[in-house]
C-alpha cells in the first residue's frame, strides 16, 4: 500500500473544493465577529486575553505530544515576552521554549517562512535536550523515521517518513508550495484549505527530529493568520486536545493517499470549534471585568488573592467547584476564616455557592453566553 509521499502524485494533494465552502464563509464570519468583539477592550485587557489564550496553546499543543507543562511557569514566561508584571520564578526550558515559540508565531506571523526560521522555531522548543543529536536543523540520521506504538518486539507502524537524505529537497518543495499558495499569490488557497493542508504536508514530511506536531500546528495557525492579515486568536490546540485520538486518527486515515477532502474537513471543523472556544474566553474577560468592577474595593488581600486564581483557571474553573480546604491551601488561613471569607464573597455577588457540608464548593458568579461543543 506504502504512504502518501511513496506516490507517484506526490505531492500534488487532491480535495472537494465544494465540501469546504460553507466552512470557509463561516470562518471568515467568525473572524469578523472575533476581532469585532476585542475592538472595546482596552490595551491591557486585549494582552491579558492574548496571554491566556496562548497559555492554553502552549499548554495543550505540548499534551497532545504526552508532554505536561506547569501552567503558571508557561503563563508568567508569555507574560515577560509580552511585557506585563510577572514575578521572578525558575522557569523550565521546556516552559521556556514553548512559551517562546508560541509568543513568536503571534507577535511575528506575517514574517516570511523560511528554513531558517523554523530551525529558530525548533531550537526553542528543544532547548536544554540532551537527547537529539539534531537540534535546529532537519534530521540526519539514517534510519527511517517512524510513528509507533505497541509492543517493542512488535510494534504497530503507522506512519513512515521519508528518509533523511531527501529531506532538503521535500522542504524546498514545501516552501514554494507555502509561499506560491498564500494570499497574493498567483494560486492563492482560502484559509482552511491552505492551513489544514500545510499542517498535514509538513508532519508527513516529519522533517524534524522531534517538536513536528507542535511546528505543524503553529504552521497551520500562521496560515490562518496571514489570509487574515493578524494573528488568529484562536484555540486550536486547545480543542484538538480535546479530542486527541479523532486528531491522531484523522491524521493517520489521511497518510496513504493525496487524496486529503476527508482530512481538510476535519481540520475545518476543528477550527471553527477552536474559534468558538475562543468567543467564549473573550466573554469569559468580559464578565470577569465586571464581576471586579461590582467588587472592587470590597475584598480583602486573600480573597483577591484566591479570585485572581480561580480566574487564572480559565473557562473550566476549578475542577468540582472551589472548596473550603482549597482557601486554606490558597491562603494559608485558618478554615474558620476561610469559611467566613467565602460566604462574605457569596455576599458580596462573587461567588455562588452550592452543595452542603464537606460537600460544599464556590464557583464564579460569572454568565456563560455560550456553551461551546468541543470535540467530534
Amino acid at each position: 500500500m506504502g504512504w502518501n509521499w511513496q506516490k507517484g502524485d506526490w505531492p500534488r494533494f487532491r480535495w472537494d473544493k465544494a465540501a469546504l465552502d460553507a466552512a470557509e464563509t463561516m470562518f471568515l464570519h467568525q473572524s469578523g465577529v472575533l476581532i469585532g468583539a476585542t475592538m472595546h477592550f482596552s490595551e491591557n485587557e486585549e494582552k491579558l486575553l492574548v496571554v491566556d489564550l496562548i497559555t492554553g496553546e502552549a499548554m495543550k499543543t505540548s499534551e497532545i505530544e504526552g508532554e505536561y507543562l506547569n501552567r503558571d511557569n508557561v503563563q508568567s514566561s508569555i507574560r515577560r515576552n509580552f511585557g506585563l508584571d510577572t514575578d521572578s520564578r525558575r522557569i523550565e526550558p521546556a516552559e521556556r521554549g514553548i512559551s517562546d515559540m508560541m509568543s513568536d508565531l503571534f507577535n511575528n506571523f506575517d514574517r516570511p517562512l523560511n528554513h531558517a526560521s523554523l530551525f529558530q522555531w525548533h531550537q526553542m522548543l528543544t532547548i536544554g535536550r540532551r537527547d537529539l543529536e539534531d537540534i535546529g536543523r532537519y534530521r540526519t540520521h539514517d534510519e527511517p523515521m517512524r510513528i509507533v506504538s505497541g509492543r517493542i518486539d512488535k510494534p504497530t507502524v503507522h506512519f513512515q517518513a521519508p528518509l533523511s537524505n531527501v529531506l532538503i529537497k521535500e522542504m524546498d518543495r514545501f516552501m514554494a508550495w507555502w509561499h506560491g499558495t498564500a494570499p497574493g499569490s498567483r494560486k492563492p488557497l482560502q484559509a482552511l484549505t491552505r492551513a489544514g493542508m500545510a499542517h498535514l504536508y509538513f508532519v508527513c514530511i516529519h522533517p524534524f527530529e522531534d517538536g513536528n506536531g507542535r511546528i505543524g500546528r503553529a504552521l497551520a495557525e500562521k496560515a490562518l493568520a496571514e489570509c487574515l492579515g493578524k494573528p488568529t486568536l484562536i484555540a486550536l490546540s486547545q480543542t484538538i486536545a480535546r479530542n486527541r485520538k479523532a486528531y491522531y486518527n484523522a491524521l493517520e486515515e489521511s497518510n496513504k493517499d493525496n487524496e486529503i477532502t476527508e482530512w481538510l474537513a476535519y481540520f475545518a471543523k476543528t477550527i471553527l470549534e477552536a474559534q468558538a472556544y475562543s468567543m467564549d474566553m473573550i466573554d469569559f474577560l468580559i464578565e470577569k471585568t465586571k464581576l471586579y468592577d461590582r467588587v472592587s474595593g470590597h475584598l480583602n488581600g486573600r480573597q483577591i488573592k484566591v479570585m485572581e486564581r480561580m480566574f487564572r483557571e480559565g473557562l473550566e474553573g476549578f475542577m468540582g467547584g472551589l472548596s473550603a480546604q482549597n482557601y486554606v491551601s490558597l491562603t494559608t488561613t485558618s478554615r474558620a476564616t476561610a469559611t467566613r471569607d467565602l460566604l462574605d464573597l457569596v455576599e458580596k455577588g462573587a461567588l455562588l455557592k452550592t452543595g452542603e457540608l464537606k460537600g460544599t464548593r464556590y464557583h464564579l458568579n460569572i454568565k456563560r453566553r455560550r456553551k461551546t461543543k468541543l470535540g467530534h
